[in-house]
């Protein structure tokens, strides 16, 4: 998922998942933030999300902020557990077949939080949904797991002919085209999330705004949406589990500044600052680390740089390389991020692979970089670095993006002679930008949907929803192809693994770092459950 900014878990993962995907409960262990939100002890807490949320359609949403506000207002038909482990939630019972390609779910009593049943068509409907591309869902890639999905999605077959069909009210079959073994993770995400059906035909913009249309099925649901400031949720009273969630209210305000969130929450008006919600003003975090008020906790994400291929000069796979090999890492990490974060030289993270903590490229190569810069100048036609086009940088507006990009500038210049201009914008317009493939160099940050190596590198396939940056290569897509139907664990994760090594050595992107959730949060707000993946879940929590 981006990161402004996810079954059983396979066995030769098994160590590294224990530790990635075993939730926290959390509390804080040092005074600072909020009384709780309320006078009295009142079950309400305020977060920062950082800015308004791309879509609050659960077909449309492909980033962490919208992820975050979904995950607590809607609920699939499994939902991660406080063991970070699937556990039934719409679906009140799961059959398999032998084979493990289709999928027999029994949707529980339920309703929306206008009262409507929760019924199969309602899953139904919103896969179908996302995977039409028509209504050119960017995460309508995560649905090829299903029978026909790709063909579906490329307009090869009719919609409704993709592997899902409601027999009844209560009973979804769902056919795969292979057996994939962490489909109930998958279930999990917000793309395979229901929607009211009913609301949905009568109003094709019910989600974009607060009230009557707005209806959904998780812990909470929308009261208020004040857009760019402020979303409230409130608990929903027509949860089928409300008996277990303890808070009233969770106020999400949308301030795109670290030093005014950690302000906030020294002066009272937060219960929680920092990742996965929010950001830390990096020069804040050794004192924080001093005075051990300072959450840190490894996840499976990585930070990158996306070269757009498709134009000069980073057609080139020697300049691209060039600009990948000559960034010091060691030094981001430990002068600009500060929050414990590895530096990257692979795009899957090491809790996924652990051998990836040493990567497939040794950190500041610059020697290295200036012979294949060089290389590329003369296979492109350039008589030196003066003659490449004017190069930009561009990333979304965030203090800490800021900096990681005018180091990396200042880099580029030092170690290649070549001058970067910057360009930032808000997140929405930014992401547009990389989408529509309208930039040359882009930051973006990549967090697990799941806990499998394959989600990392899936986003590479020529026909990926974020493939942003148009490469394609015909080996990297075959393996990914295969393991697909690989049913030896070893075998599978060699091919990925070989998979991996392509990428890296063709550089599309640029790995910076592995991330990490940093954060500080009020002593009184507990059971806060954060997975390996980065996500956050308030279902459970609640104040003391």
């Amino acid at each position: 998922m981006f990161k402004q900014r996810r079954s059983e878990k396979k066995s030769i993962f098994t160590a590294f998942s224990l530790l990635l995907t075993l939730a926290l409960v959390l509390a804080a262990c040092a005074p600072g933030g909020g009384d709780g939100g309320g006078e009295g002890g009142e079950q309400k807490i305020r977060v920062n999300i950082n800015t308004e949320p791309f879509s609050l359609n659960p077909g449309l949403a492909n980033d962490t902020t919208s992820g975050g506000v979904l995950l607590q207002t809607f609920e699939g038909l499994t939902r991660i557990g406080k063991d970070g482990k699937p556990e039934n939630a719409m679906a009140k019972d799961v059959k398999k077949s032998e084979d493990l390609k289709k999928y027999t779910f029994t949707i529980r009593d339920a309703t929306w939080s206008n009262g409507d049943k929760v019924t199969a068509q309602d899953f139904e409907y919103a896969w179908k949904w996302a995977i039409n591309p028509k209504n050119e869902a960017q995460y309508a890639y995560q649905l090829y797991y299903l029978k026909n999905g790709e063909s579906v999605n490329m307009g090869e077959t009719p919609v409704d002919q993709l592997g899902v069909k409601a027999i009844d009210e209560k009973t979804l079959e769902v056919t795969l085209e292979n057996p994939t073994p962490y489909f109930l993770e998958l279930t999990a995400f917000y793309t395979y999330f229901p929607v009211n059906s009913k609301i949905a035909k009568e109003n094709p913009k019910w989600y974009t705004d607060a009230g009557e249309n707005y209806t959904s099925n998780g812990p909470f649901v929308m009261n208020k949406w004040a857009h760019n400031d402020k979303i409230i949720l409130k608990k929903n009273k027509e949860y089928w589990d409300a008996k277990a969630v303890n808070l009233e209210q969770i106020e999400m305000i949308m301030v795109n500044d670290p030093n005014t969130e950690l302000s906030m929450f020294d002066n009272g008006e937060l219960d929680w600052a920092g990742s996965p919600m929010g950001n830390l003003p990096t020069e804040a975090i050794p004192s924080l680390k001093d005075e051990k008020r300072l959450n840190i906790e490894p996840i499976a994400g990585t930070y990158w740089y996306k070269f757009n291929t498709s134009k000069k000069p980073f057609n080139n796979v020697n300049i691209r390389k060039a600009f990948a090999y000559s960034i010091n890492r060691e030094a981001i990490v430990n002068n600009i991020t500060k929050g414990g974060q590895i530096p990257g030289m692979a795009a899957v993270p090491p809790t996924m692979i652990e051998e990836n903590e040493k990567g497939y490229f040794k950190d500041n190569e610059v020697d290295e970089a200036k012979k294949l810069l060089e290389k590329g100048l003369k296979e492109e036609g350039y008589g030196s670095v003066a003659d490449l086009p004017a190069i930009t940088l561009s990333y979304n507006t965030d203090e800490s993006h800021a900096k990681v990009a005018q180091a990396i500038q200042d880099m580029w210049k030092k170690n290649l002679g070549v001058n970067v201009k910057l360009s930032n914008a808000e997140w929405k317009v930014y992401i547009d930008k990389l989408h529509s493939g309208n930039y040359q160099i882009g930051r973006m940050g990549w967090l697990g949907d799941f806990n499998d190596p394959i989600n990392f590198l899936e986003l590479y396939k020529e026909k990926g929803g974020n493939n942003d940056t148009r490469w394609h290569n015909d080996e990297f897509a075959s393996l990914l192809e295969k393991s697909a139907t690989e049913t030896d664990e070893k075998a599978r994760l060699k091919m990925l693994k070989d998979a991996e090594e392509i990428l890296m050595d063709e550089m599309p992107i640029a790995p910076i770092y592995f991330y990490t959730n940093t954060w500080v949060q009020n002593e009184n707000l507990q059971d806060v459950v954060l997975s390996g993946l980065g996500d956050a879940q308030f279902k459970w929590a609640s104040v003391k």
